[in-house]
């Protein structure tokens, strides 16, 4: 719809240079719920959500991750990625591949495998113009932007040698929610944005007052995840809290993603616990996040 994107000062414009705002749905962590990764699933979430953005979540770390388990895993990682860039290609959608750093805090834990991944990935997409690069996942436990950036220049760079326009989000401080601090040094380089995450329920006045800041010095955000409950992913769900943000993403024309497209027993899951279809979801089949989050992407 919107040809290959580019960033252009804080903003990400489509191929003409008008200002894109992608609105979609992440994956949960394809090694727990790779059954969502189908056509018919991107297809419903298009025709029915409104969505035009999936991301991802491929993570590093946790419960068979790419960087802790076998090298038959990464390889059926690989194979679940490259099966959903290709699906989304076929559907116009723009596909987020996420390196979903959580547990492993620093980026540079797994430095030297971020660098190969996403110079094989960017090297197979290079005529893709739909796919985006996330390569770090919420940097937490104290990692400044200093060491995120230390990190991010040397994968940045292998990604450009594949391909010198897609575009790549970086991770920000503090679960990406510091993009304050991004915006008083940002990386050089075109085509970079920076991650910004919010939990409704948790993140209020504080965490708006920062992306504020950010947006104010010119920084190029991208909400990468967000939830409308608490940030553990469950408890409260705020309904007045999730608009008030996503008025702000609104009136600032900020792309956004929601976590999480499963079945899971927890409140960020978007289908109910007992749903147990793989695409084709009715409104009744949606957990009260997903009810929202449908009829606010059905309003674009």
């Amino acid at each position: 719809r919107y040809g290959r994107l580019h960033v252009s000062g804080r903003r990400l414009v489509d191929s003409h240079g008008k200002t894109v705002q992608l609105k979609g749905v992440s994956t949960h962590g394809l090694s727990w719920y790779p059954q969502y990764v189908n056509k018919k699933a991107f297809q419903t979430l298009r025709d029915q959500w409104g969505a035009e953005v999936i991301r991802l979540a491929m993570y590093t770390a946790e419960y068979n991750g790419y960087c802790t388990g076998t090298k038959q895993n990464q390889k059926e990682l690989k194979a679940l990625i490259d099966k959903a860039v290709r699906c989304c290609n076929e559907l116009g959608l723009y596909v987020i591949i996420d390196w979903h750093i959580v547990s492993d805090s620093d980026p540079h834990t797994y430095q030297k495998e971020a660098k190969a991944f996403f110079q094989s990935m960017a090297k197979k997409y290079a005529g893709y113009k739909n796919v985006i690069y996330e390569i770090c996942n919420e940097p937490n436990g104290g990692v400044t932007w200093s060491q995120i950036c230390s990190y991010a220049r040397p994968v940045i760079r292998a990604i450009r040698r594949q391909d010198a326009q897609a575009v790549i989000i970086v991770g920000t401080p503090t679960w990406c929610q510091d993009v304050d601090t991004a915006a008083a040094a940002p990386l050089k380089g075109k085509n970079l944005m920076y991650a910004f995450h919010y939990y409704a329920s948790t993140h209020t006045d504080d965490l708006r007052k920062k992306l504020q800041t950010a947006l104010d010095k010119g920084l190029a955000v991208f909400v990468t995840e967000y939830g409308i409950c608490e940030a553990s992913g469950n408890g409260i769900i705020k309904k007045n809290e999730a608009n008030r943000w996503m008025n702000l993403l609104d009136q600032n024309k900020i792309s956004c993603v929601a976590w999480n497209l499963s079945n899971k027993d927890e409140a960020s899951a978007l289908l109910k616990s007992t749903c147990a279809k793989k695409f084709g979801w009715k409104r009744s089949d949606l957990s009260e996040s997903g009810k929202w989050v449908y009829d606010m992407m059905r309003k674009k």
